[in-house]
């Protein structure tokens, strides 16, 4: 689909091989705001257990709009009498929204905080809604309309699709406002989104682990759009064949969660930068995605605060992370622990007293039953839609994680797992 007179830029990645990028795409990622992904880790301070895991933001943006390109492309080849007779969509308008899913899925991460996911309990509260905080996305769509919008909206190559940065934000925070071309808010963020995809396989090998690998390429053969049962419009689905490379999708992130993500000491230096942001930040908390704000936090990225963290700051916790002084977990609970196993918790937790440092909970639902349950079609004539989780024993096991940790100081580590070892005992 792709104009013969734009140039193509390439990057060679480790997960897919080459992307390709227009002379658009290749300005967009040149400005400021987009190079300050490449001083944000993808996964924080993971390196500390898995060394190689020092990859960025940057790179897997580009991954995700590879991947999302290739969705988006898979379905146009295998829905297009839907898009065309019940969407109307033409030849021009299928263009126009691949370079528009391509835009958004290459700029969905430009609102991270520094060290991605680890800060983003200190994002500020939002005015209108009590308790709920804002989320990068927010973040990402204010940076579109504020520090992107002309380059977006002034380039040469979008005088004949006048694509609008409105558009780019409206599709990454799933605004009705976005019409027909909502179908594809599915490939940005959903239980099979682009992101998805690549943070899996990107992380599974930057890290030297195989759990996040899955037969993805055949999952891209078997997407297709189907109409909700509930209403007329269309979302992403999977034909029958491809069912089990949707389980594998699934089964990779809960591996990728258990033994990555939810390492006992990558939850430990998490815990330790989240309290060493609150030290350093004004008020504890990061700028709202808005005005001077907004201004003051695209100027925050991994190198600033790992100089913060080198002349001192951050308090006990900058200091802990600069000397490995983590705190050493010395009890948990199993993944999906029983009112027993959190009251045994609970117990040895209040005899340990104040050697328990810290208390961090570990928790992930693997697959949504409901709405966005991912809707399988039949390869029957009859064509019927049929949700995942009532046709895979697979997903309908994977019980959601609830598990507890408990952390004591490293020179307190021998005495309190001694005490663990003694009240288990009296338990038998």
């Amino acid at each position: 689909m792709q104009p013969k007179h734009q140039r193509k830029y390439e990057f060679r990645c480790p997960v897919h091989g080459f992307v390709s990028l227009t002379d658009w795409e290749r300005e967009i990622i040149s400005q400021t705001v987009y190079q300050r992904l490449r001083r944000i880790r993808q996964l924080g301070w993971t390196d500390q257990v898995y060394p190689g895991a020092m990859h960025t933001r940057f790179e897997h943006s580009l991954g995700v709009m590879h991947v999302a390109t290739a969705i988006y492309d898979g379905i146009v080849n295998s829905s297009r009498g839907i898009l065309e007779r019940e969407m109307k969509f033409d030849q021009a308008g299928l263009e126009r929204d691949r370079i528009l899913v391509r835009l958004t899925a290459l700029m969905h991460d430009l609102g991270h905080s520094p060290f991605s996911h680890a800060g983003e309990e200190l994002f500020p509260l939002r005015p209108e809604n009590d308790g709920d905080r804002y989320k990068h996305e927010d973040y990402s769509a204010a940076i579109i309309r504020e520090k992107l919008r002309d380059t977006i909206e002034n380039h040469s190559l979008n005088d004949n699709y006048k694509i609008r940065a409105d558009e780019i934000a409206n599709l990454l925070e799933g605004s009705t406002e976005s019409g027909r071309s909502l179908v594809w808010r599915d490939i940005i963020t959903g239980q099979m989104d682009a992101d998805r995809i690549d943070y899996l396989l990107r992380d599974s090998h930057h890290a030297g682990v195989e759990y996040g690998r899955f037969d993805w390429r055949r999952l891209m053969g078997c997407l297709v759009l189907v109409q909700s049962n509930e209403h007329a419009s269309y979302h992403l689905g999977v034909a029958e064949g491809g069912l089990h490379a949707a389980e594998s999708l699934i089964l990779a992130r809960y591996l990728m969660f258990t033994q990555v993500y939810f390492h006992k000491t990558r939850v430990a230096y998490d815990h330790h930068l989240q309290k060493a942001l609150a030290e350093m930040l004004p008020n504890g908390q990061f700028p709202r995605p808005s005005g001077q704000e907004l201004d003051e936090f695209v100027k925050l990225d991994d190198w600033r605060i790992l100089g913060n963290l080198a002349d001192g700051g951050g308090g006990e916790h900058g200091k802990r992370l600069c000397g490995r002084g983590h705190y050493r977990e010395i009890y948990h609970t199993p993944e999906c622990p029983s009112r027993k196993a959190l009251g045994r918790f609970e117990k040895i937790c209040e005899k340990l007293g104040a050697k328990v440092r810290a208390i961090v909970p570990a928790e992930k639902s693997w697959y949504k039953v409901d709405q966005t349950d991912i809707p399988i079609r039949s390869d029957n004539a009859a064509r019927q839609i049929v949700p995942l989780s009532k046709l895979s024993s697979v997903i309908t096991g994977l019980k959601p994680i609830r598990k507890r940790m408990a952390y004591c100081l490293p020179e307190d580590k021998v005495e309190s797992l001694g005490l663990v070892k003694q009240m288990e005992e009296k338990q038998r």
